[in-house]
């Protein structure tokens, strides 16, 4: 295994150790790197990395010290407990900076409640606000918000520690804020906001704009899927008459008005079902590429969200001792970009978690991407 390039064990050697000197039996980094192995060999509990991490001790031995041996499920919880998780996810961003080239295309961001966090006494679950791009297949990095709401003020926090420049960043209709549309500009990228009645005044207006707008300044495309048993019609509307908008400067950069029209025929029950939504964004009124912007936003439905649900099961994760919650999501974030990145073989996610189980050349592969 090449040690001295390996980016995860530099990534773990840049961690801050938070434990006192009498304590630190196990490096930090040897802690880190059996909990992500064992993570992408499939264990999810503290006694299941640490039992993975006993039964590869050989394996283990080829990179890492292990002075002391395997550290106990203890170790590990109160290693994650007590870790700060923004100098963590600091070092989780640069380690993808690593990983991957410059950004660009669509950067998504969206929120998920970690369900299995909510502690006894307690109102709330932790909810994470995450950056997904499409175009790297990466997970960029993410914030913690105490619940759902407060992903107003998360997402400007997010955007500040990202290279999006260049980007084009959609979020959903919690994210249709001045400030976020402001930050977005500020970081050298372009934005597609969705609208909903959150913003009644603009969504109103979006809706006399479409009703009023002359034929000549409206474009349109349209896109049909077919697959999983369904047909879905897309069809894109753009507009860049902005008359009708009240304040259309306070939108920095707002450019376009954009009207999704779908369509989707199940074939097994034969129902089809309409919907309309509606965005503003920063770029020109491009019906096509704009109809492709935001169908990329559901990637981080697709590929983060739902992975991190089905694959990893996140939600019925029930690490709730101080920080380890918050420490864990980067670790299976982590995780997610690794096995979603290794390109040898076509397997689902499950199945190549499986083959990094039974297989210590394939589990090398994954580390040392």
């Amino acid at each position: 295994m090449n040690t001295k390039n390996n980016k995860l064990l530099i990534f773990a050697c840049r961690l801050p150790d938070h434990r006192m000197e009498r304590k630190k039996l196990h490096l930090a980094e040897d802690i880190v790197y059996i909990t992500l192995a064992a993570v992408l060999a499939g264990a999810d509990t503290w006694e299941t990395i640490a039992g993975f991490g006993k039964a590869k001790k050989d394996f283990f031995k080829e990179v890492l010290s292990l002075k002391n041996g395997i550290p106990s499920h203890d170790t590990f919880n109160r290693f994650f407990a007590g870790l700060a998780p923004g100098e963590f996810e600091k070092q989780f961003m640069l380690w993808v900076q690593e990983l991957c080239e410059a950004n660009q295309g669509v950067v998504s961001i969206d929120g998920k409640t970690i369900r299995g966090s909510r502690k006894s006494g307690n109102k709330s679950a932790i909810h994470m606000v995450s950056a997904f791009a499409e175009s790297n297949n990466m997970v960029l990095g993410q914030v913690k918000t105490a619940e759902k709401s407060n992903e107003i003020t998360a997402i400007p926090e997010l955007l500040k520690l990202l290279d999006i420049e260049g980007c084009i960043v959609t979020i959903d209709a919690m994210g249709c804020q001045t400030k976020i549309a402001q930050a977005i500009i500020e970081r050298k990228a372009d934005y597609a906001l969705a609208v909903k009645e959150n913003q009644k005044e603009l969504y109103d207006n979006i809706l006399d704009t479409f009703r009023f707008v002359s034929k000549e300044n409206v474009t349109s495309f349209e896109d049909t899927d077919a697959g999983h048993g369904r047909v879905e019609t897309r069809k894109c509307t753009v507009t860049g008459d902005l008359s009708h908008i009240t304040k259309p400067d306070h939108w920095e950069k707002l450019q376009t008005i954009v009207r999704i029209d779908s369509e989707r025929y199940t074939k097994t029950t034969g129902a089809t079902q309409n919907e309309t939504r509606y965005y503003i964004s920063s770029i020109a009124p491009d019906p096509k590429a704009l109809e492709k912007v935001i169908r990329s936003h559901w990637g981080i439905e697709n590929k983060l969200h739902w992975h991190l649900d089905v694959s990893f099961g996140e939600d019925g994760s029930r690490k709730r001792d101080r920080n380890a919650a918050e420490n864990y999501s980067v670790i299976l974030r982590m995780a997610l970009n690794l096995v979603a990145n290794e390109k040898s073989t076509k397997n689902s996610v499950k199945t190549k978690r499986m083959k990094a189980g039974w297989d210590n050349e394939y589990l090398k592969l994954l580390l040392d991407f």
